[in-house]
């Protein structure tokens, strides 16, 4: 089989990774010249993988047979659209179908439609009329820019947003920049993932993982794509027991439900959810159109199953719950970031990665957006690499984790509180003393 991955980040080195030990014939098209993703591929594009009609042209050249969309620019873009006006099936929603990410407002009102659980009280706005009012009445509330923004398009009051005037301007600039902004409720809680493949009516679930959006640690300052993350050998979360995971997983299931009759087609690829426990029970903050970054370093690794029968299940619909076998170990992940990420990265620098040291580490390396140039890992504005622990336990995942960022030295930035036991703790005293203020 000849597999073309689009897209040249740490998600999608991970996923070359796993396609790579069940054997398939790898290419890539990216904008970047990541190592990783450049090693284990037998050839390679180096072209904007939204520039759909590049991506395609290379993929009908080197005859591919699967195509797997790691981002998701090119998903609104329609790449799955055109991909397969020219014979080749993707592992990745199409156009109308994506808009489960693409569109903050059609997911909110997909869930109304087909009275899914899981909405916050909402309203969508494409003027500021009434905007302030609708503010004022949550208390409370979130603004989410209406499009992609790369992880970083949500704010929050209290902490993002001080005052009513705050998340007025802020959702004017969302207005202003993608013609409409959703403000919602805030909900308190603890966020986690559920990462599913779907074949547009089954699909199957993986392991949580419980991402780290704030820049610096003790979750402070600005949104980022995201710090690392980290997932439990029972394949739940401390704080989290099966009831809600299998509420997660039944809400995902009618929203490939809803897909299907509201776009009149299948929905074939990954449906990523990020959703909230609270004390009133979980609670849908997003869902996303293709495998999370970085939580699928959580889950692919563990994948004792082919991920290349997976896909092909995904894209002949044959795809069954019970798909796909995870090794039960915990995993930490952490990302390394350029000097300044999350407010002015430092683009450029040189970054040195000691891989046999971090390999002898026990850890996994995985490259992000990084560009290598005369024999040197240069960094970008985005994320660099991440490290991966995999162990018995959170504790000893994080240990290894932390002994394989030893080997990585340059002028960047870690966030090394994910997954320790202080960490982890708090979250658990402060689930608990939600539910006990549940009336």
């Amino acid at each position: 089989m000849k597999v073309l991955i689009v897209g040249g980040g740490a998600r999608e080195h991970c996923i070359v990774a796993a396609l790579a030990r069940d054997g398939a014939e790898l290419f890539c098209a990216m904008k970047n010249r990541n190592p990783g993703l450049a090693r284990l591929s037998k050839d390679v594009c180096y072209v904007s993988e939204t520039d759909v009609p590049k991506v395609v042209e290379y993929a009908r050249s080197k005859g591919i047979g699967m195509a797997v969309i790691g981002p998701e620019a090119p998903l609104e873009k329609g790449i799955v659209d055109e991909l397969a006006k020219a014979g080749i099936h993707s592992v990745g929603p199409t156009k109308s179908c994506a808009r489960l990410e693409t569109s903050k407002s059609f997911t909110r009102g997909l869930l109304e439609k087909y009275k899914i659980p899981g909405n916050p009280k909402h309203s969508v706005f494409r003027s500021p009329d009434g905007l302030r009012e609708f503010i004022a009445e949550l208390g409370e509330y979130v603004i989410k820019d209406e499009g992609l923004a790369g992880g970083k398009g949500v704010r929050l009051s209290g902490e993002h947003l001080i005052s009513i005037d705050d998340g007025v301007k802020y959702a004017e600039e969302c207005i202003s920049k993608s013609g409409a902004v959703v403000v919602e409720e805030k909900f308190v809680g603890e966020e986690f993932s559920v990462q599913c493949l779907c074949d547009g009516r089954t699909i199957a679930g993986s392991p949580l993982a419980q991402d780290h959006k704030r820049a610096y640690e003790g979750d402070r300052g600005p949104n980022t794509g995201g710090m690392g993350s980290y997932s439990d050998a029972n394949h739940l979360l401390p704080f989290l027991g099966q009831k809600e995971y299998d509420d997660a997983i039944a809400i995902t299931q009618k929203v490939c439900d809803a897909l299907r009759k509201e776009c009149d087609e299948p929905y074939k690829g990954v449906m990523y959810g990020g959703f909230i426990a609270t004390k009133d029970g979980i609670r849908l903050i997003e869902y996303n159109a293709r495998y999370a970054d970085p939580e699928v370093m959580n889950v692919l690794p563990l994948l004792e199953s082919s991920v290349l029968e997976l896909f092909e299940a995904v894209i002949d619909g044959k795809l069954k719950p019970c798909m796909g076998r995870y090794a039960r170990k915990a995993t930490v992940c952490k990302y390394v970031v350029p000097k300044g990420y999350g407010v002015k990265s430092e683009a450029g620098a040189s970054i040195a990665v000691d891989e046999r040291g971090i390999e002898k580490a026990g850890a996994l390396l995985y490259y992000a957006s990084v560009n290598e140039a005369g024999g040197k890992v240069l960094t970008t504005t985005s994320r660099s690499l991440a490290i991966v622990g995999i162990s018995d336990t959170i504790g000893s995942a994080e240990k290894i984790c932390e002994d394989g960022l030893r080997h990585v030295k340059g002028d960047v930035f870690v966030r090394h509180d994910i997954g320790t036991r202080s960490a982890i703790e708090r979250k658990g005293v402060r689930m608990a003393a939600l539910k006990r203020d549940k009336p």
